[in-house]
C-alpha cells in the first residue's frame, strides 16, 4: 500500500467533519470518538457540536449534572457512554488539570476509553504515530493486503496497521485516510472500487471473491436496547420524576422484557427511584438503595469500540 497515493487522495476527499477542524481540543476530539462508536457519523455531528459549545471542556462537562448529559446525548444509543464520559470529565478535571492525557496506557485507566479511543485521541489529537484499528481500517487492510471480502478483528491487527504507517510526521494523517477509505469508498455493502487511489489491491486482482461467512447484521427492533431507549425518552421528556404507569406505557409487547430493561437501567445507573416509588434520570431523584447490581443477562450497552466503529 503506498502512502502517497493514498495520503494524495485524503487531501481532496476527505469529509470536513467538525471534530477535524483547527482549534479542536483533545478533550473535544476524545468526546467526537466516544460518540462515534456503533454510531453514524450524520447522528453524531449535531449533538458532537451542541454538547461542545455547552462544556467545551472537561471541568465544564465535570460540572454539569449526569441527567443533563444524559439529556443532551438524546438517541445517539448506548447511553452508558454518557455517564463513563461524565465520569472520564470528572477524573480528567480532578487528576490530570483539566488535561487529556496524551499517552495510550494512561488514557486506557480513563472510564469508557478502550483499546480504539485511547489510541484515536492519541493519533489524531496527539500526532503520534501509533495504530488505530476500527471496522474501517480493518476492512481495508484485509482486502488490500490479504485479498478477501472480510474478516474477523484479530490479535494481529495493531501490527499489520503498524507495520503500513510511514515513519515520518504523516502517519496521524495516514491512519485518517486509511480510515476514510474504508467509510466512503472501501464501504462494507456496496465498495466503489472505481474510485480507490490505490494502484494495487489484492482483492481487486482476485477478482472480488466474496466472505465465505456471512456477516452479523445487528438488530434493534424489539430488542432491550430499544426498551431501554423508549424508557429513557420518556424520563428525559420529564422535569420530575414520573410514576410507573407512564414508564409501563411505551411497552406492552412484553411486559417482562419491559421490567428486565427498567431494571437494568436503575442498576447501570441511569434511573433512580424514589422512596415513594417513582423514577427519574439519574441525580433527579432518590436513589432507592435495594437495586444495587445488574441482572444476570448481557449488558445492552457493552461496546467494544475497536470492533465497532460506525462513520
Amino acid at each position: 500500500m503506498r502512502a502517497t497515493e493514498l495520503l494524495g487522495w485524503y487531501e481532496h476527499a476527505r469529509r470536513d467533519l467538525p471534530w477535524r477542524r483547527p482549534g479542536v481540543t483533545p478533550w473535544q476530539i476524545l468526546v467526537s470518538e466516544v460518540m462515534l462508536q456503533q454510531t453514524p457519523v450524520a447522528r453524531v455531528a449535531p449533538v458532537w457540536t451542541e454538547w461542545v459549545t455547552r462544556w467545551p471542556t472537561p471541568s465544564a462537562t465535570a460540572a454539569a449534572g449526569v441527567a443533563d448529559v444524559l439529556r443532551a446525548w438524546g438517541r445517539l444509543g448506548y447511553p452508558r457512554r454518557a455517564k463513563r464520559l461524565h465520569e472520564c470529565a470528572v477524573i480528567i478535571a480532578t487528576r490530570f488539570d483539566d488535561v487529556v492525557p496524551s499517552d495510550v496506557d494512561t488514557l486506557l485507566t480513563l472510564p469508557g476509553v478502550g483499546s480504539y479511543t485511547a489510541r484515536a485521541v492519541a493519533c489524531f489529537a496527539y500526532r503520534q504515530r501509533v495504530p488505530v484499528v476500527d471496522t474501517n481500517v480493518r476492512r481495508v487492510v484485509t482486502r488490500v493486503v490479504h485479498g478477501v471480502a472480510h474478516a474477523p478483528p484479530s490479535s494481529r491487527d495493531l501490527d499489520e496497521v503498524a507495520a503500513l504507517l510511514p515513519d515520518d510526521d504523516t502517519a496521524p494523517r495516514f491512519s485518517a485516510a486509511l480510515m476514510e477509505l474504508g467509510a466512503t469508498v472501501c464501504t462494507a455493502r456496496s465498495p466503489r472500487c472505481g474510485d480507490c487511489p490505490l494502484s494495487r489491491c489484492r482483492w481487486r486482482e482476485r477478482k472480488y471473491p466474496p466472505a465465505t461467512a456471512p456477516r452479523r447484521v445487528q438488530r434493534y427492533a424489539g430488542t432491550d436496547r430499544q426498551v431501554r431507549g423508549l424508557l429513557l425518552d420518556v424520563l428525559r421528556n420529564s422535569s420530575a420524576p414520573v410514576e410507573r404507569a407512564a414508564l409501563d406505557m411505551v411497552w406492552l409487547t412484553d411486559t417482562a422484557q419491559r421490567d428486565r430493561a427498567l431494571h437494568s437501567l436503575l442498576a447501570d445507573g441511569l434511573v433512580e427511584q424514589t422512596p415513594d416509588g417513582r423514577f427519574a434520570l439519574a441525580g433527579e431523584g432518590e436513589p432507592d438503595q435495594s437495586v444495587t447490581s445488574a441482572p444476570d443477562s448481557v449488558d445492552p450497552d457493552v461496546v467494544e469500540p475497536q470492533a465497532n466503529r460506525r462513520r
